[in-house]
């Protein structure tokens, strides 16, 4: 992962929850990107540099955005509804939402990544298909706004303060065996 100097340190599998938060700020990166290529080259020729963006971007939302869908989906969400709190019951009901969420995101990115996929391998992209894409990723950037907030404010503050230590150390060993890496301390 890339350092920001002054910027907060990148969360380890020790910290998984701190980590999910650092996946979301990498999610509004990328959907960054993709709204900004949709808004300066409206389905037309990409530069270098822009090409090399897109292909970024769309590889991102292919392969690492789906790790982190199931880190909340299979690591988080059921440790969380296995604790048969009372307290909890409107928060799970926040993450059933959370996760039609995931759902709806998973229809548009493969929309978009079939759109990005044909603007990489044609140069451009047709008025409509181009006018598709920038309302696709701007949907996302609205969903994933709304989203983000209930799980940062909501969902992850109360996953913290009831899960214990050693669910949160079983969670990193999880997300990253998903990754194929060595849990890290």
């Amino acid at each position: 992962m890339p350092v920001t100097i002054g910027g907060k340190p990148e969360s380890t599998f020790a910290d998984p929850i701190g980590l999910l938060s650092d996946c979301h700020r990498r999610i509004e990166r990328f959907l960054g990107v993709l709204v900004q290529l949709g808004t300066q080259a409206h389905g037309g020729a990409l530069t270098d540099a822009q090409r090399a963006s897109l292909e970024t971007a769309l590889r991102y939302f292919r392969e690492a955005a789906p790790k982190h869908t199931a880190d909340e989906e299979q690591t988080l969400f059921p440790r969380l509804r296995s604790l048969n709190r009372p307290e909890l019951g409107a928060l799970l009901e926040r993450v059933d939402s959370l996760e039609n969420d995931h759902a709806l995101a998973d229809q548009h990115h493969s929309v978009v990544d079939r759109l990005g996929q044909a603007w990489l391998a044609v140069g451009s992209l047709a008025p409509a298909d181009a006018a598709r894409f920038s309302e696709l990723v701007q949907g996302l950037t609205d969903l994933y706004r709304a989203h983000i907030a209930v799980e940062e404010s909501e969902v992850f503050p109360a996953a913290a303060a009831v899960l214990a230590q050693s669910e949160r150390e079983a969670m990193g060993s999880e997300m990253a065996a998903r990754r194929g890496a060595r849990r890290l301390p």
